[in-house]
């Protein structure tokens, strides 16, 4: 077991995981839960400083005495849109927690939360540690970017849901959009011209086929599909936004080529489709060598509390991305598991948030006792 005198106190953890989850904070909504968590800091002696965002969000940091940071935990407060609005709070079934953003990530915020108040209360100060708690993940990651622009760290842990396995790999992420345009006019006489919609499903088996048979290393889903709100007419329009999720040395830029010469193809032997293609969102993936004072830390402690040590990669897109992008080496650990995020009865195990909770407390302390 850990040092009596570095321990978590599962109760306040509770207490907290609840209120965070009983909080309704969607991607641009976040305001309540940082008032809320604000205010949970500053009473339990920490000093807060807000960084400002936009107008209305920030990120809520704590930060060490020096400009030192060798270290920072980072969460994110925002979730996904609520599935049932009259139904999305906190609730208990054995050791499962349940509530919207439970896993992603209420869960590893409450432990990070939980860890930095500890190290504080227990007298363990002036570490080169800090606190990040941004907003806006689930959308564009307009916390993360704000963050790298005012702070640089060489190390993050982000608690994303990875089951309390270190992710050292993370997957990248091509965000496409398609759209589709044709002639409106009468339903009756939609045979008359090209109906987008139409288009629309032929190109997206294209798409699929040409995935699933040339890369199917690559997690492709159709996130929306729609079109424009005509009533009884053929539509002039149909927009269609694809997920893909490639693994960490996938060729990014290959992978776009070939769609964009996939859409040149269709046009081609189509003359009369209209359509065009645009990558919203490019994020390549990455992977980090388990090695290095960090890594041997982690190890450490994993054999400590006769935890298995197998890393994973990370499979969806985060702000992890983002922070590689911006010179950050990060590492995702937290608890939950990722299939169990933004689903209707999202839950997280509170055992593993306690775990977790109490790794990132060794690791802090660790990380002031010099390793970097």
């Amino acid at each position: 077991m850990s040092d009596p005198a570095f321990t978590i106190q599962p109760q306040r953890l509770r207490q907290l995981l609840r209120r965070l989850i009983d909080i309704y904070s969607p991607s641009g909504k976040e305001e309540e839960l940082l008032e809320f968590l604000q205010s949970y800091l500053k009473r339990h002696g920490l000093r807060v400083v807000r960084q400002p965002v936009d107008d209305y969000r920030h990120n809520l940091l704590v930060l060490p005495t020096t400009d030192d940071i060798r270290l920072a935990l980072i969460g994110h407060l925002d979730t996904v849109a609520a599935h049932d609005l009259e139904d999305y709070g906190f609730s208990e079934a054995g050791d499962a927690v349940i509530g919207l953003g439970a896993a992603d990530m209420k869960g590893g915020c409450a432990a990070m939360v939980e860890a930095f108040v500890s190290l504080h209360q227990q007298g363990c100060t002036g570490l080169p540690v800090a606190l990040a708690l941004v907003v806006g993940e689930e959308e564009d990651g307009d916390g993360a970017q704000r963050l790298v622009k005012d702070y640089h760290f060489p190390w993050t842990i982000i608690g994303e849901p990875t089951d309390l396995q270190p992710c050292f790999s993370h997957y990248g992420y091509l965000e496409v959009q398609l759209a589709t345009r044709g002639r409106r006019i009468h339903a009756s006489l939609a045979n008359m011209g090209q109906n987008p919609i139409n288009a629309m499903l032929q190109l997206l088996l294209r798409f699929s086929h040409h995935l699933e048979g040339r890369r199917p290393e690559v997690v492709y889903n159709i996130r929306e599909l729609f079109s424009s709100r005509a009533g009884f007419v053929v539509p002039e329009r149909c927009e269609a936004w694809l997920d893909n999720h490639l693994p960490p040395a996938a060729a990014v830029g290959e992978i776009m080529l070939e769609l964009e010469e996939l859409l040149a193809r269709e046009r081609q032997e189509n003359p009369h489709l209209d359509a065009t293609l645009r990558f919203a969102t490019i994020h390549s993936g990455y992977q980090i060598p388990e090695k290095g004072a960090l890594a041997e830390a982690l190890k450490t402690l994993y054999a400590k509390y006769a935890l298995p040590w197998k890393p994973q990669e990370f499979r969806s897109h985060s702000d992890a991305s983002l922070l590689w992008a911006a010179g950050v080496k990060p590492i995702l650990l937290g608890p939950g598991q990722l299939e169990k995020a933004h689903a209707a009865d999202e839950s997280v195990s509170f055992r593993q948030v306690c775990l977790a909770a109490q790794l990132y407390l060794d690791l802090l302390t660790t990380v002031g006792s010099g390793v970097s």
